[in-house]
């Protein structure tokens, strides 16, 4: 049986899961406990976001993820640190525009007893379409 302790690959997955949950629901309360304060990320355009900006398009209901189809998903821990690694096809509303595109997300997360893990840092890459 493997162990799963807030600090292992196991623990990082289960966070991973409950950010997908929380982006299906548009559930702001638990985004607002899975990004870190000082979030950074870089969307497929380039585009740098912070927390209180991806909170604010959930909210408003700018930001609506209706669909998520995740095809891999890898996660690496050292310490308080973990990467996860996401490919999938991601559907919804953003900016008032319809979207589905397949995405490979590369997540940094942080750890502390806490308040478990938060992402800290991510990037968000289009990727062709599967053949």
């Amino acid at each position: 049986m493997v162990q799963v302790t807030p600090r292992s690959e196991a623990g990082l997955l289960a966070a991973e899961r409950a950010l997908q949950t929380a982006q299906l629901a548009g559930d702001v309360a638990a985004l607002d406990r899975l990004l870190h304060d000082r979030l950074v990320a870089i969307g497929p355009d380039g585009a740098r976001h912070t927390k209180n900006q991806d909170l604010a398009a959930y909210r408003s209901g700018s930001s609506v993820i209706t669909d998520v189809v995740e095809e891999d998903v890898e996660v690496l821990v050292a310490g308080s640190t973990g990467v996860t690694f996401f490919t999938g096809t991601i559907g919804g509303t953003f900016g008032g525009q319809p979207m589905s595109a397949r995405l490979r997300y590369t997540r940094t997360w942080v750890h502390d007893d806490e308040a478990g893990w938060r992402i800290l840092a991510a990037h968000i890459a289009v990727q062709p379409p599967l053949p």
